[in-house]
């Protein structure tokens, strides 16, 4: 039998994944949390086979949460089930540590399949993530950044403001937006977090 966590901000979905899977023989869930931070916790105290992981929550979201149970050394592998498929939110949760990458619309069967795989630590990935992933490998590589860029990146990286990374640089902070939307055209970036994605995807950045 394996064991899971279910962690998710709204009430709807937990009840839906705790029925699916408490009907089911091969499973049982041992508990839910609303946001990263109780994962964390319920984690250490449940000792989970599988987290089913959201990514996007009040509070901790689940990005932060899965770099917490890694650097805990807690055995539980997480497959994250979320609704949101960007470069932003997949390459930093396949970083952090995730065993999987799942869509919330995918079928009964084949999220049970994933667990399985999850819990025995093969990697899993929703057919729509796998597409995205091989179009970021195969994308061409951006352009150089300059030094500037570079320094702006990896003050954005730490969670900068625009305002503290012109007084930390010297520059107005007209000029840190200039080098933000050069950076967002070379890292073919839509924000700033997908930015940090691609900026660690390339190697520009590192952990």
């Amino acid at each position: 039998m394996i064991t899971l966590l279910i962690v998710d901000d709204h009430p709807v979905v937990r009840d839906g994944l705790r029925g699916m899977f408490g009907a089911d023989p091969r499973f049982e869930v041992l508990g839910e949390a609303a946001d990263g931070a109780a994962a964390v916790t319920a984690a250490q105290r449940l000792r989970p086979d599988v987290v089913l992981m959201d990514l996007r929550m009040p509070g901790t979201d689940g990005v932060t949460a899965i770099r917490e149970l890694a650097r805990l050394g807690l055995p539980a592998r997480v497959l994250v089930l979320t609704t949101y498929d960007t470069d932003g939110d997949v390459v930093p949760a396949i970083e952090a540590g995730a065993t999987g990458y799942l869509l919330k619309d995918t079928p009964r069967d084949e999220l049970f399949r994933a667990v399985e795989a999850a819990a025995e630590g093969r990697p899993v990935l929703s057919p729509a993530i796998t597409a995205l992933l091989i179009g970021q490998v195969r994308r061409p590589a951006p352009t150089l950044l300059s030094a500037r860029e570079l320094e702006v990146l990896e003050l954005i990286a730490k969670g900068t403001t625009n305002r503290e990374a012109a007084r930390q640089l010297f520059i107005s902070e007209a000029t840190v937006k200039t080098h933000l939307l050069h950076l967002y055209a070379k890292l073919n970036a839509t924000d700033r977090a997908s930015a940090v994605a691609a900026g660690f995807s390339h190697g520009y950045l590192t952990p």
